[in-house]
């Protein structure tokens, strides 16, 4: 077989649909060339896919999947909201599509056929996907009552403009509620339910949710979330992951950045603040929050205890 004639650049690094290779010129001689990988009716790739972008991976398969938006799993690693990830294997790509449209089954594509509101859609980057609470209420299906905590957690917390570019959460407790309002009977919708009472504005990490969620099992008073601390002349000062005001006790989480040199300098610095204003910093790591964070969990009952704090007060 003859050397293949080269694909237009805007096609050599990414996956393509047919038609938009019909519109770059390619011919249907050049799309049947063994060097183009076939990802699907109407898909072709020259190059492996799997380095790439989501959002450059999943657009073929949307623009293919008439009347179908990218859902659950996909959608809420499209979306920046923290969810279980595929494991090694086949690309596979959840979409939606409403209910009644004609069955598909394509390759790389779980699809799943549902009630679906106009409202319940938006555009990421051109992509059709589900809104972040449509996503989360979908999750519901797939995810444990902890993994949804953590996920509302996300929809819901105000994001800092100077890291992320936004200063508004993706969604309200409000909009959380009136997904499980609308569809009653949808599968997951008790685990929902039971997640939406455990979701709180103010939690900045999954860990911090995962936490908290330990904390509360444990019958421990639930601490603040990000709250500053303000001292007694009213200077407001940094703000702890988790706290107890009444304790004057801060719960810093250390992630794995906490490692480096810069922040290790700054670490310290904020635990010398802790100790000028009188409160006792607990510091928490990966390592205590193995089996349910139950090492994290005893740190925090010893510190307030020795706070002052007695079960059932």
């Amino acid at each position: 077989m003859k050397t293949a004639r080269p694909l237009p650049e805007e096609l050599q690094n990414r996956p393509f649909t047919i038609a938009e290779a019909a519109e770059a010129g390619v011919s249907p001689k050049r799309l049947r060339h063994r060097s183009l990988a076939a990802l699907g009716r109407g898909i072709r790739s020259l190059n492996p896919t799997l380095e790439l972008p989501l959002s450059v991976r999943v657009r073929p398969f949307v623009e293919v999947n008439e009347r179908c938006a990218v859902s659950h799993l996909t959608a809420a690693e499209l979306g920046w909201l923290p969810a279980r990830r595929q494991k090694e294997g086949p690309q596979m790509y959840h979409m939606i599509r409403p209910e009644g449209a004609a069955h598909l089954n394509r390759p790389h594509v779980i699809v799943h056929r549902m009630k679906l509101y106009d409202d319940e859609i938006t555009l990421l980057d051109g992509i059709p996907i589900t809104t972040p609470e449509r996503t989360w209420l979908d999750l519901a299906e797939m995810l444990t009552v902890d993994e949804l905590v953590v996920a509302g957690d996300s929809c819901v917390r105000v994001p800092r403009r100077e890291f992320e570019g936004r200063d508004l959460p993706l969604c309200s407790l409000g909009d959380l509620q009136r997904m499980i309002d609308r569809h009653k009977g949808k599968r997951g919708i008790c685990k929902a339910k039971q997640a939406l009472t455990l979701i709180r504005v103010g939690s900045d990490s999954p860990q911090e949710s995962l936490l908290r969620l330990a904390i509360g099992r444990a019958g421990l008073p639930e601490p603040e979330l990000n709250v500053p601390i303000i001292d007694d002349v009213g200077t407001r000062h940094h703000k702890p992951d988790l706290s107890y005001r009444k304790f004057r006790i801060g719960i810093e989480y250390e992630g794995e950045q906490h490692g480096d040199e810069a922040q290790i300098v700054r670490d310290i610095a904020r635990s010398d603040r802790y100790t000028a204003l009188g409160w006792t910093e607990v510091r928490i790591s990966k390592r205590h929050m193995v089996h349910d964070a139950k090492a994290a969990v005893a740190k925090i009952r010893t510190a307030i205890v020795q706070a002052g704090w007695r079960p059932g007060r």
